[in-house]
Formats: C-alpha cells, sequence, structure tokens
C-alpha cells in the first residue's frame, strides 16, 4: 500500500521513501508526493534518486492501493531508499489549470446551473465540458466575467474528507454522473471557500489568486445539450502578492 501524500499537501515537492515491490523498470513505495493521474489530471513526472543510482519518473499507475513509479533507468531493489522529486513547475502549472476549471464550474453551475459531462487538464490549457444547449457569446463573456470575479477574491482553496454517507446527503459533486467509486468510504472535497465544493482527488492551489487571469480561448458544440469550453491562463498580476507559490514543504 502506498500512503498518498499528495491528497493532503500539493505543495510537497520532495520526500523520503521506502522501494517495496519492483516490476520491470517501474517501483513501488510506501509513499509518494507524486499524483498518479486521474479525474483528467495527467500524471506528475519527476526524479527519484537512491544510493548508488538516480533515475526520472517518465510514467505512473495506480494499481489498488499500490502507486508505481516507471523509471528511465534500471530501478533499485526493495528494501532501498529512495528521495523522490516532483517536477515542481509543471505539478504548479497543473494545479492552478485545475483551480481554474472548479472556479469555471462554480461559475456555470452559479449562472445556469448545468454539470460537468467531461474534462482535462494540461500544464498550458484545460477544458470542461458542461450539460449545456445554448452557450452564446453573451454567456461565454458572463462565465469568463464570474470566473474571474472569484478569482480576484483570492478565496482560500482547501481540502477536507467527509464520509461516504454525509457525500450522499450533500450537493459535492458538480458531475452529470456520480463517479465516485461505492468502496469508497470517505470522500475528499476539494473547496473554494464561499464558492464552490467538489469531491476531488487532484492537486491544487492553496487560493484562487494563484490561478491568475483566465481566458475562455474556444467553444465546442460536442452533442445535444453538451458543450464545451477551453480555457488559458495569464500569470497572476502581482507575483510576490497572490498568484506567489507557498515556499515548499519541509522534507518528511
Amino acid at each position: 500500500m502506498t500512503e498518498p501524500l499528495y491528497l493532503r499537501d500539493s505543495y510537497l515537492r520532495e520526500f523520503d521513501a521506502a522501494v517495496v515491490a519492483v516490476d520491470g523498470r517501474a517501483v513501488a513505495l510506501d509513499r509518494t508526493a507524486f499524483y498518479p493521474g486521474g479525474g483528467g489530471q495527467p500524471p506528475d513526472a519527476g526524479r527519484l534518486a537512491w544510493d548508488g543510482g538516480e533515475g526520472g519518473v517518465v510514467e505512473m499507475r495506480r494499481e489498488g492501493a499500490a502507486v508505481w513509479h516507471v523509471l528511465d533507468v534500471e530501478p533499485p531493489t526493495p528494501g532501498a531508499r529512495v528521495r523522490g522529486a516532483v517536477d515542481w513547475a509543471r505539478r504548479y502549472a497543473i494545479m492552478r489549470h485545475h483551480s481554474a476549471l472548479h472556479v469555471l464550474v462554480g461559475a456555470v453551475y452559479r449562472l445556469y446551473g448545468a454539470l460537468v459531462t467531461g474534462g482535462a487538464i494540461h500544464p498550458d490549457r484545460a477544458r470542461m465540458d458542461f450539460s449545456l444547449e445554448d452557450l452564446s457569446r453573451e454567456r461565454v463573456a458572463a462565465i469568463e466575467a464570474e470566473a474571474n470575479r472569484a478569482i480576484a477574491a483570492d478565496l482560500r482553496v482547501r481540502v477536507r474528507f467527509v464520509s461516504r454517507e454525509e457525500f450522499e446527503r450533500s450537493d459535492l459533486t458538480r458531475l452529470a454522473r456520480n463517479l465516485v467509486p461505492q468502496d469508497v468510504t470517505e470522500v475528499r472535497v476539494v473547496e473554494i471557500e464561499g464558492y464552490d465544493a467538489q469531491a476531488d482527488g487532484g492537486t491544487h492551489v492553496a487560493r484562487t489568486g494563484e490561478i491568475g487571469h483566465l481566458r475562455v480561448t474556444k467553444t465546442e458544440n460536442k452533442g445535444k445539450a453538451n458543450r464545451r469550453l477551453e480555457i488559458a491562463l495569464d500569470p497572476p498580476a502581482v507575483p510576490g502578492a497572490v498568484g506567489a507559490p507557498r515556499p515548499p514543504s519541509s522534507p518528511t
């Protein structure tokens, strides 16, 4: 079993761990800060170092409770201690875009009550599909303005965990279909305080001010009552104030 450090600290860039299993060039660790991918968010990249060796993490996979890190070199043996380092520039860009999508989802839900039908996140762009029939130019402008209002408010983004029972009783999903597996007994919720809250397993910034200005760059008709919005982000206006990444966590 791999302890998923990324679920509680998106800013953890380096960590120490032990190799618990090896499969070809893939190693499973007892703990990791590498996000293995899922929910539209791509997996992390970075490096592992150990006594006598070092290699790049070029692929990730999750199998049950184990998170596997595929290396570009021959891996260390089971029991070896490793030092992991996440590619921070890539991770932080993805965090900004993932949090931007949550703001976008909140804006669309507030304005038009539409739910999410799909999405994807990249370091330089992101997209979200909504159960909308009408996505006029005026509506796009309204969505963009509302999203940027929430971003400029520099709202706190926090993670909390709720029981399955509380999740089922609450309004904590913006998906047209509930995709939380039935065997999950504790649900992770990402909340933009006072604005939006959704069940989510990915990594996020600590405040909306870190996201930067959101631009809708493209819209698409993906079928009846299904419209796509693609976004890109400009850097935060005042580096060092809102928008500055938190200092790295102390290695654990």
